[in-house]
């Protein structure tokens, strides 16, 4: 499979996180509608999905550039702190260091390079925001409450119950940012011309929640092919995932639950919620058993989600990067 960097950024605010599951949901769909964008047409490959995954995407995570330097910001490694902030330094200045080193949520790493927790530099959110030169906003993702009224048609106006006013959180990025999602792709299956094709009518159409009001807007900016080194000790996935724990020696994680739904028609359905499934977040850390991974995604699909859709299936795999813990473990 070959990796690439598809870079985004944003037109307007979101209701729904950008997270890999759910973009591959919203690609699935725009392949239901364009055969043309998958070797053999959807069904089929959701068939092949278990044995022969034709995409996994990530999340999206900010791309910074600083002079000729790229970087991405990642969220910081699901592992222990005295593994992550590693130090000699005496139990009084490591408690003193702590309120800092929590507030640093995010790292910074760099194109075709291991990640390593003791060379790698670690940052706040609103540092993020110094480094794009945007010091003009606090945060880099601002969180805003968006009111909603449903009316009445029989009195014309809101009320108790059903119709009464009720809010929902969105989040706008920073004007100007710019955004990395990961791709593995199956070329047997499909390429990065039939990709940057299913996610630029997802961005032009809006992603998630609210999409037919405007939010979930972005466009794409460019893409590049990484190659990745896959010689190390353990890895950092880039999305939810579901591991498949024959193959994993120890994990280091934050649970995330995705009560999914689904969308397109069958979201107006009798039943357009699926069953909820207990996923390892991004940034989760896995030793392979063997000290070594095979194969450049970690994770296993989903399947017997959905009452309406029994076919239906999930992203369980995460695409991911090699991360040094030989000097921590």
């Amino acid at each position: 499979m070959k990796f690439f960097d598809i870079t985004i950024m944003p037109l307007s605010g979101f209701g729904t996180p950008l997270k890999g599951d759910t973009i591959f949901g919203h690609f699935c769909w725009q392949a239901c509608h364009d055969p043309s964008l998958l070797e053999g047409g959807l069904e089929k490959q959701i068939r092949l999905y278990k044995e022969k995954p034709f995409a996994i995407f990530s999340s999206a995570f900010p791309k910074i550039k600083t002079g000729s330097k790229e970087y991405y910001a990642l969220k910081r490694p699901e592992i222990p702190w005295n593994i992550l902030f590693h130090s000699k330094a005496s139990r009084l200045e490591k408690l003193k260091k702590a309120k800092a080193n929590k507030k640093k949520k995010w790292m910074l790493a760099e194109k075709n390079s291991i990640i390593d927790p003791v060379t790698t530099e670690f940052i706040t959110e609103n540092q993020i925001n110094g480094i794009t030169d945007q010091s003009d906003n606090k945060n880099f993702i601002l969180k805003t409450s968006q009111q909603h009224n449903t009316i009445n048609r029989l009195t014309n106006t809101t009320g108790k119950n059903l119709f009464a006013p009720y809010s929902k959180e969105n989040f706008y990025y920073t004007p100007g940012a710019l955004l990395s999602v990961f791709v593995l792709i199956d070329e047997d299956v499909t390429d990065i011309s039939r990709i940057l094709k299913g996610l630029g009518k997802i961005g032009l159409y809006g992603f998630g929640r609210d999409a037919s009001t405007g939010l979930g807007k972005f466009k794409i900016v460019d893409h590049e092919e990484i190659v990745i080194n896959h010689d190390a000790n353990a890895f950092y996935s880039l999305a939810p995932c579901v591991p498949d724990m024959d193959n994993i020696e120890k994990v280091y994680s934050c649970v995330f639950t995705r009560f999914g739904k689904h969308g397109d028609y069958l979201a107006c359905s009798r039943q357009p919620f699926k069953n909820p499934v207990i996923m390892a977040d991004e940034a989760s850390v896995f030793i392979i058993k063997g000290k070594r991974l095979n194969k450049p995604y970690i994770g296993k699909p989903v399947s017997g989600i959905s009452k309406i859709l029994p076919e239906t299936i999930m992203q369980g795999y995460s695409p991911c990067l090699p991360i040094k813990l030989e000097q921590n473990i």
